[in-house]
């Protein structure tokens, strides 16, 4: 079985693929790391000649949004509804920024440009949000890693995923980026690491995000949402997680 993986800089990342399949080859790693460069130059907000950064500029009128555009809006909106405004990609300044939203939908998509190339068994992580497909190497479901937001050389829990997402939003890498949308002037400083499993990558990412605006209520929140799982960790180093996340620990 051949397993190629590779890494690069991008979405203000490390994009890594790795794929375990006899037709594995060069030329599909770059197919996904095209879709990235795409993603990039229409969604990067700190890139000044990007479409969310023109329209910031208001330099675009909303007719004239690109299709991914109009369904980013369309699914932060959603996702707003769901977490009755917890999601919001309106930032402090104004601005939109989808980012909390992007990245996890971006890798979700590289996905499944790999399924359509008709691999089985890989997995795409973005900074440490991670689409799983099949198995690893040694056959095996993907194992994950969850670092300890207090000492990043440590991993404190690992999670065996197989065709599921994870995500983890948190202030402790980028510092504080993640804000309550009913008080922004508020820093979240009583949790500082919120992980989530489930369906998919976007799935996983775009509920951390909110769940993590919430505070210590957001555990609660992931627990009531079927098929996801989380993983919190407060300010003091303790841990909460709910009811069904034991089951990932063990493969």
């Amino acid at each position: 079985m051949i397993n190629m993986k590779q890494a690069k800089p991008l979405l203000g990342t490390v994009i890594t693929l790795e794929i375990v399949d006899n037709t594995a080859d060069q030329q599909a790693l770059d197919k996904v790391f095209s879709y990235f460069n795409y993603v990039e130059e229409r969604f990067s907000v700190f890139k000044p000649e990007s479409e969310i950064s023109l329209i910031n500029q208001n330099k675009i009128k909303s007719e004239n949004y690109s299709a991914d555009m109009k369904t980013v809006f369309r699914l932060a909106e959603q996702t707003k509804e769901e977490t009755c405004g917890y999601f919001n990609i309106r930032a402090n300044d104004g601005k939109i920024n989808p980012s909390g939203l992007v990245k996890g939908w971006a890798i979700y998509g590289a996905a499944k440009l790999l399924d359509e190339l008709g691999f089985k068994n890989f997995y795409v992580n973005g900074g440490g949000d991670i689409e799983t497909r099949g198995k690893n190497n040694e056959g095996r479901p993907w194992s994950v890693g969850i670092e300890n937001p207090f000492n990043r050389e440590q991993i404190i829990k690992v999670v065996y995923l197989s065709n599921l997402g994870i995500a983890t939003s948190g202030n402790y890498l980028r510092g504080q980026h993640i804000y309550d949308p009913f008080e922004r002037q508020k820093e979240i400083t009583e949790i500082v690491s919120l992980s989530v499993i489930g369906p998919n990558v976007y799935e996983a990412d775009r509920f951390a995000t909110a769940a993590f605006a919430m505070g210590k209520r957001g555990i609660e929140f992931i627990a009531g949402l079927p098929g996801f799982e989380g993983y919190l960790i407060d300010a003091t180093g303790q841990a909460t997680f709910t009811g069904g996340f034991e089951k990932y620990l063990t493969e």
